[in-house]
């Protein structure tokens, strides 16, 4: 397992309370740390994968909460719903315009909670996506953070193979990288990301 999902989820759960809220949920195609269980009173997930939501929604069916999900297979930018809270997971970074994107949160709901990467972070070099990190932080600060919180975790890969196959999707650079760790077992590599209340 690359890193603990459920310290992640719990360190969120801390950070914000969604219960009882709507959750505009950006991202949601990918790893989900924040489920229906959470207690949001809805939560619209919103990705460009559509494949990814459906199996998001087949699992929330599975646990017996599929009234409390509703999936959105639109760039985030194109959503027009309005909720409590919009909250991006890893995603931000990603994003062509993050600042547009967080405009567009902030006319969608009073709270915006963003949980990403922090720059510098050792895992982020391993990614090649320094540059992306920084510059989406940079925008949060400019548009005002109410609240932040650092927080540490650690990837960690049995061997060299499995570490080459979680960051080739991130390209020629992440491969060159990773190829310190070429004859590497039980491979540690410390990961810190932010929570974000704007």
């Amino acid at each position: 397992m690359a890193t603990d999902y459920a310290r992640l989820t719990d360190n969120l759960l801390h950070f914000y309370d969604f219960k009882n809220k709507v959750v505009l949920f950006v991202g949601a195609g990918v790893k989900q740390l924040l489920t229906p269980s959470a207690g949001a009173k809805k939560i619209v997930a919103i990705d460009q994968d559509v494949a990814a939501l459906r199996e998001l929604a087949e699992s929330v069916v599975a646990q017996g909460l599929q009234g409390s999900l509703e999936t959105v297979g639109r760039r985030f930018e194109e959503v027009e719903l309005a909720g409590d809270v919009v909250y991006f997971e890893f995603c931000l970074h990603e994003m062509t315009d993050p600042e547009r994107a967080l405009a567009h949160a902030k006319a969608l709901a009073s709270d915006v909670v963003v949980m990403d990467h922090s720059p510098g972070s050792e895992w982020i070099y391993y990614g090649a996506k320094e540059d992306k990190v920084q510059h989406s932080a940079e925008v949060m600060e400019r548009l005002g953070v109410r609240r932040h919180e650092r927080f540490q975790a650690e990837q960690r890969f049995e061997n060299y193979a499995e570490f080459l196959a979680k960051v080739t999707p991130q390209g020629p650079v992440a491969i060159e990288r990773a190829q310190r760790f070429a004859v590497k077992t039980n491979i540690v590599i410390p990961m810190s990301y932010d929570l974000n209340l704007l």
